[in-house]
């Protein structure tokens, strides 16, 4: 029967894909017009991911294109496809800024530097790429993303997240499942169907050379629902008597699996030698010609075994002899024999490196083998001290796998599941626990596992079960090892104050004895968390007169450390303990030290934690503005790092104070609803803050003291003693005087035994609204005294506020208007609306007409610019700047023209006096 051939010389012509198209299109022009962006294309193989892709290349010619291919082989090898990608561009490594230039140096093993945080790695991508731009604006394409390794497509997933003013444009292409991977389901995708009936007819008739019934042709494009490749092979393979209908057609018609089984078949009808050429060709990167044909060499084929694979139109001759599609490569890949791919890795591993000779090795080898396991574990390392965490926990995965003796397989299970860890692929720890558990021997071992079980949870932010399970672990150690004890003692603290009354299995008092009375005093770093850790456990376990001095103590030696390790807890922890001794100061310098370190290392989960925190210091300064960057930013890193969060919970303090209901009572939903499903009891705390702020702002006292008494029982997990002082006033003003009674009761046992000016001005502010006679008038000034020490600027006017209202009810009218007049400047200022009213009505009652500040909102800058400004006025160079923020010198230079162009000023040197005419309240 005759056929039609199977060569295919002329590329296919591209038919309707006029949406995605459009929006490669809309990539390009923003790229030509200095901004940037990215996309993920994805859909069934063989659906026209990469034909879109040669389409982009075409429409692109204009612009420098940069091509890379994922290699399903080569997904263990950590950073390997980055490399590749950035090859050509690391003559420019000298220019990045000197950590960036240590990220990449320690990565790809050019240098001994020591690795650094993965997201350092993403920004000196992003600053290479974008440099590179800069000379000539640039579009990536990245074809079988899916088979990328996983350091890879998180450096390249966090640059398309970052990317803005840059002259650059990702273009991502790969399988089902792609965008749903933790790592691209962040950024835009277009998901890829099969061509309408009249597209996929136009497709079919273009690609028949001869007659084509249009029965059959309806067949086709039926059984293949518009599968452009499918219907493309089958205008080329089938006789040409099936295409006219003389003779049926084949079933099933090769689409989808079937598609890639038609490729199996048509690469077994070549010579062996081109059959093993292929499969060489499909283990090894496709720009890594050298390793190939020195692999080549030793099996004795040449460049002529590609030959009949060229005329079968399997492959097709460039630069390099290259795969006609990237599904032919996967094809031939999964088609072979463990046997021809055993000869194919002995080949590669004569003739690699040494740290991919140990996996060519493995994979060559028949059943366990300590000695590959030896090398496996060597090369494992060799990864980890790359920061190729994922690399080393797939190899020492496979050094488990070969591994004769169960105890040494099992701990060797164990390290991999640390390197996950480390990595963040979160769902890979688990199955590996599982797999080392049985074979674990001893308790420390057994502790390990629990410990990495522990923190998996935890990093997912589930902390209901983890005090149980590592108190339990405590007990199977003994007293055999006290180092780890403490470790598990101090983790399950932590774990039991975020999870407060939701975890299972003990309760946060057990957990809190345990760990105090297992604390011993030793030499240690002062920045490390171990006695800040054991203060907040003695504080819960034997009262705050026990705890209070700890705690103190704790802080101020924080407060000498120059240095910080990576302590993503800390600054949570932070906040909970200067919360307890209104301790602002010390909360302020910690956190600040803390965000300088994260940013310095690129460590972005601390980082948005730190920033998280200092966001509310921010806002008891009365900083609203730059509590609002603080969250801008952290939500930026959240989104570059591919977090996802549903509503801006944690801005439900900045709503309380600014009135905005409707995003309070939303986010006060989110957090119940997160708190409840995953066990985060300390929410609670929040959400009983926020409530009764703008409930006392807005004078419905009643319901402010119900969302205060819901925590308040809590005690002592960390109620946060700053919320005491808002219950007596709500407790007063709601006629409950018992409730103000045992909310006063707290404040006079703790706030002496903190002795901080906010914790003594906030006592004095109690003890004026429970006294009935004139020696409230000494008690306030004392209070407006005492917070005017420190920067809680919203509680200093919130005791001007009361003051001038104690003031005019004893007809003090002249008095009360200075108390009054400068809590109303103060809130209004700062967008304190429900207190600013209060104020307002009562000022209105002494006879004074406030005066309302009036903004011009052609000043207005966005939380992103008016960070970028503050940075500006504060010395800092565009690239300083770049590098703080996680984003590029010429995003930089965009958001300040337009903050140049709102503020109406020429030079950074006025940026800092004209943000203090606009946003006084700052």
């Amino acid at each position: 029967m005759e056929r039609s051939g199977v060569h295919h010389a002329a590329r296919p012509p591209m038919v309707g894909r006029h949406a995605e198209r459009a929006a490669i299109g809309r990539l390009l022009e923003s790229v030509r017009d200095g901004f940037s962006g990215a996309l993920v294309l994805t859909g069934d193989a063989g659906v026209g991911k990469s034909r879109l892709l040669e389409y982009a290349a075409e429409s692109a010619q204009d612009l420098t294109v940069v091509r890379l291919v994922g290699v399903e082989a080569e997904t263990r090898l950590g950073y390997g496809a980055l490399y590749r990608l950035l090859r050509p561009y690391l003559g420019r490594l000298p220019a990045l800024p000197q950590r960036q230039r240590d990220a990449l140096n320690a990565v790809f093993g050019l240098t001994e530097a020591v690795p650094s945080d993965r997201h350092l790695v993403g920004l000196a991508t992003l600053t290479l790429l974008s440099d590179a731009a800069l000379v000539s604006p640039m579009l990536c394409l990245l074809d079988d993303v899916q088979w990328l390794d996983r350091e890879s497509a998180e450096t390249l997933a966090f640059v398309g997240r970052r990317l803005h003013a840059d002259c650059l444009g990702l273009l991502f292409a790969g399988r089902d499942g792609t965008a749903g991977h933790d790592v691209f389901g962040a950024l835009p995708v277009l998901r890829l169907e099969g061509l309408s009936d009249a597209e996929a007819m136009a497709l079919l008739t273009a690609g028949v050379s001869g007659h084509l019934d249009r029965s059959v042709a309806d067949q086709l494009v039926d059984g293949t629902g518009g599968n452009p490749l499918a219907l493309l092979e089958l205008a080329v393979t089938l006789g040409s008597e099936q295409l006219a209908g003389v003779t049926p057609l084949p079933e099933p018609l090769p689409v989808n699996q079937q598609l890639e089984d038609h490729f199996r078949r048509a690469a077994a009808l070549l010579p062996a030698d081109t059959r093993t050429l292929l499969l060489l060709m499909a283990t090894t990167p496709t720009d890594d010609q050298a390793t190939l044909w020195r692999a080549a060499g030793t099996l004795g084929l040449s460049v002529r075994s590609a030959t009949p694979a060229v005329d079968a139109g399997i492959l097709h001759r460039g630069t390099t002899v290259e795969f006609r599609h990237p599904l032919i490569r996967s094809a031939v890949h999964s088609a072979a024999s463990a046997e021809e791919r055993r000869t194919v890795q002995v080949a590669l591993a004569a003739t690699s490196a040494p740290e991919r000779r140990a996996w060519h090795l493995a994979e060559a080898t028949e059943g366990p083998d300590d000695h590959v396991a030896a090398e496996l574990e060597a090369a494992a390392e060799l990864a980890r001290t790359r920061g190729g965490y994922s690399e080393q926990a797939l190899v020492l995965t496979r050094a488990a796998e070969m591994t004769v003796h169960p105890g040494k397989r099992a701990e060797r299970f164990l390290a991999a599941a640390a390197a996950h860890l480390t990595s963040g692929n979160l769902p890979a720890v688990q199955p590996l626990l599982e797999l080392a558990t049985p074979d674990l021997t001893g308790p420390v071992a057994r502790a390990r596992a629990t410990r990495l079980r522990a923190s998996a949870e935890m990093i997912g932010s589930r902390p209901r079960e983890v005090p149980a399970m590592l108190l339990e672990a405590v007990a199977d150690l003994g007293a055999d090892d006290p180092g780890t004890s403490w470790d598990l003692l101090s983790e399950a603290t932590y774990a039991a104050l975020v999870g407060g009354r939701l975890i299972t299995g003990t309760t946060p008092q057990e957990v809190a004895r345990a760990a105090a009375d297992a604390w011993h005093e030793r030499e240690l770093p002062a920045w490390s968390p171990d006695p800040l850790m054991a203060a907040l456990a003695r504080s819960v376990a034997h009262g705050y007169a026990a705890g209070a001095p700890a705690l103190a103590a704790a802080l101020a030696r924080l407060r000498t450390a120059d240095e910080f390790q990576e302590q993503n807890p800390l600054s949570v922890m932070i906040s909970a303990a200067g919360d307890e001794l209104w301790d602002i100061e010390a909360k302020r310098e910690i956190l600040g030290k803390l965000v300088t370190v994260d940013r310095r290392r690129g460590a972005l989960h601390g980082l948005i934690m730190a920033l998280l925190a200092l966001s509310t210091v921010e806002i008891w300064d009365g900083r609203f503005a730059a509590a609002e960057s603080c969250y801008d930013e952290a939500y930026g890193y959240m989104a570059a790092t591919g977090y996802s969060e549903s509503g801006d919970f944690h801005k439900a303090l900045l709503y309380a104070w600014t009135g905005q209901e409707a995003e309070l009572r939303a986010a006060v939903a989110t957090m119940r609803a997160y708190s409840e499903h995953l066990g985060i009891g300390m929410t609670f705390r929040w959400i009983g803050q926020a409530l009764s702020i703008f409930e006392i702002g807005r004078g419905r006292y009643r319901e402010a003291l119900d969302a205060l008494l819901a925590v308040f029982t809590d005690h002592p997990l960390i109620l946060g003693d700053i919320n005491l002082a808002g219950m007596v006033e709500a407790g007063l003003r709601a006629g409950d005087r018992e409730a103000a009674a045992m909310a006063m009761e707290r404040m006079e046992e703790r706030a002496p035994l903190a002795g901080t000016p906010w914790a003594l001005g906030l006592l004095a502010r109690c003890r004026a609204l429970m006294t009935d006679d004139d020696g409230a008038e000494q008690l306030y000034e004392e209070s407006i005294a005492q917070l005017g020490k420190v920067p809680v600027a919203v509680e200093l006017a919130w005791s001007r506020l009361l003051f001038g209202e104690w003031l005019r009810r004893r007809r003090r009218r002249a008095d009360a208007r200075v108390q009054l007049r400068a809590a109303y400047e103060s809130f209004e200022s700062w967008g304190a609306a429900p207190f600013a009213e209060r104020a307002r009505v009562e000022l209105l009652a002494t006879g004074e007409r406030a005066r309302k500040r009036t903004v011009d909102t052609q000043f207005d800058l966005t939380p992103q610019e008016r960070h970028v400004a503050t940075l500006a006025a504060s010395g800092l160079t565009n690239p300083e700047i770049a590098t703080q923020l996680f984003v590029t010198t010429s995003t930089i230079e965009f958001h300040l023209s337009r903050v140049f162009r709102k503020l109406g000023i020429t030079s950074r040197r006025q940026i800092g006096r004209r943000l203090g005419e606009t946003d006084s309240g700052d």
